[in-house]
Parts: structure tokens; C-alpha cells; sequence
């Protein structure tokens, strides 16, 4: 009994060391997997193989902000006028702050560099300054629908950059109309005339986009003016002639006999091929078929 008791005892202070030293390893093992990372934190607590290359590197400097190329934005509106082959153009902007201007081919519109840029857009064949509009005719096979973009685009561009209308001052004082001056060798019945049309009468034609000009007065009594811009061949200018001014200035001026709009040859040539072919339309509509 007693060697069984010595053997049982002596495997119990075995086991009790064997525990130990495994307790004791443990903790030995512990404490250097502790130490270790410590250490380990301790090395890479500041910067690391790849950031350290960037700690001397000069900061860049912040890109330059660029900026979109500052523009003029402007708004032009049209208006329709009684003649269908016209517009007028308002910029917004003065165009001619005294008097008016008209160019009817290319080369009196080589003293404008507006107008002989719109004088080369296909299918315009007039252009008109007023005060602060302009009047673009066209011929009647070009719509509006092609050419008011180009219209528009060269309007935009000119008045934008603020360029000059006229080429030269001399240019500028040609073009506009000296037909109303009163000079000091009118009488007192064209000196009326001329204030009328100039106070009464131009004002509301250049609300439809166009001028009159006056041309004189005959012996007979009759007043001759030129009608400009929308209102040149425009189908209504016989009315506003007869009811409009030659009513006004024959109340005024009781020696005034009536008004005679006076033709340019180009006008008098087209108005005669134009009776022309209405005459042959009206020969063969009473044809017998």
C-alpha cells in the first residue's frame, strides 16, 4: 500500500512541475510576443520606407485657375415692318445717334464695315442705319428662316467689340441725311416743310424701319421725297404717301398741291418689269382655254 502511495504522490509532484514549466514557458513566450510588439510599434510609430521618400519632397504648387474668356452677351430684337422683305434689327445699343444711313449695293456700303459684311450675306440687298436700329431687305426668294441667323451673328460680333460703324469720320458725316437743314436760303414754305417732315414725319416712319428724304419742291406746288429703308418698294408706301403725309402737309401748308415720291432708276426699272408681267399674267388669265 505504502509503495503505491509513494508512486502516486511522486506522479503528482511530477505533473505539478511539468505544469509549471509549461505555465512558466507560457509566460516567457508572453512576454517576448508582448516585448516584440511593442518594439515592433515602437520602430514604425513614425514614418514608414514609403512615406519617408515624401518628407523632403516640395509641396506642388496649386494649379492657376483659369477663367473662361470674359464676353459681351447682348439680346437683339426684331420687328416686323409693313414691307415683308424687311426687319428690323434693334441691338440695343445706339447705331446712327444722329440721322440715318442707307446702302443699296456693294460699293456704297464699302464706307461701312458692318454693312459690307451684311451686304455679303446671300439674298440682302439693302441695308438701312437709324437712330438706334437696322434695317435688313432682302429679295423675295431667300426666307428669313436662312438668312436672320448670319444677320444675327454678324450684329452680335460688331456691336459686342464695340467697332466703329463707319470707316472714317468723312464717311460718317456723307451718310447721314442733310435733306431737312434749314439753310438760310430756304423760304418760309420749304423751311415748314422741312420742319414738318423732320419733327412729324420721320419719327413715325422710322417705327416701321424706314426714312423719308425730301427732295424738293416743285413750282406747281408738289413736294418731292424719297422713301428709305422698309419703306422703299413696300406695297403700302402709296397710302402712306397720299393719306399720311401729303394730308398733313397740305393742312399746314395750304400752298402745298400734293406730294410725288421720286424714283431711283434701279426702282423705275423694276417697276416697269413688274407692270410688265402683271399685264402678261392678266393676258393669259382671259385667254379662252
Amino acid at each position: 500500500m505504502a509503495p503505491r502511495l509513494v508512486s502516486s504522490s511522486l506522479r503528482a509532484v511530477r505533473t505539478s512541475v511539468q505544469h509549471r514549466r509549461h505555465l512558466y514557458s507560457a509566460l516567457r513566450s508572453g512576454v517576448r510576443f508582448v516585448s516584440s510588439t511593442t518594439a515592433r510599434q515602437a520602430v514604425h510609430c513614425g514614418p514608414t520606407l514609403a512615406t519617408a521618400s515624401r518628407i523632403y519632397a516640395p509641396k506642388a504648387a496649386p494649379a492657376p485657375t483659369v477663367h473662361p474668356p470674359q464676353t459681351r452677351s447682348m439680346f437683339i430684337q426684331t420687328e416686323t415692318t409693313p414691307n415683308d422683305d424687311s426687319l428690323k434689327f434693334i441691338p440695343g445699343v445706339p447705331v446712327m445717334e444722329e440721322g440715318t444711313a442707307e446702302f443699296l449695293d456693294t460699293c456704297s456700303a464699302l464706307a461701312s464695315p458692318l454693312a459690307i459684311r451684311l451686304m455679303g450675306i446671300e439674298g440682302v440687298r439693302a441695308i438701312f442705319y437709324g437712330p438706334d436700329f437696322v434695317t435688313v431687305s432682302k429679295d423675295s426668294e431667300n426666307p428669313w428662316a436662312v438668312i436672320k441667323p448670319e444677320i444675327y451673328s454678324i450684329l452680335m460680333e460688331h456691336f459686342s467689340a464695340g467697332l466703329p460703324l463707319f470707316r472714317s469720320q468723312e464717311d460718317r458725316d456723307a451718310a447721314g441725311p442733310q435733306d431737312t437743314k434749314i439753310l438760310d436760303t430756304d423760304s418760309e414754305h420749304v423751311a415748314m416743310i422741312k420742319e414738318l417732315l423732320e419733327t412729324r414725319v420721320r419719327p413715325a416712319i422710322m417705327e416701321d424701319g424706314g426714312d423719308i428724304e425730301y427732295r424738293g419742291l416743285s413750282d406747281e406746288g408738289f413736294v418731292k421725297v424719297k422713301l428709305k429703308g422698309s419703306c422703299r418698294g413696300c406695297d403700302s408706301s402709296t397710302v402712306t404717301l397720299k393719306s399720311g403725309i401729303e394730308r398733313m402737309l397740305m393742312h399746314y401748308i395750304p400752298e402745298v398741291k400734293g406730294v410725288e415720291q421720286v424714283l431711283d432708276e434701279d426702282e423705275t426699272v423694276a417697276l416697269d418689269e413688274f407692270a410688265k408681267l402683271e399685264e402678261r399674267l392678266a393676258h393669259k388669265k382671259n385667254e379662252p382655254k
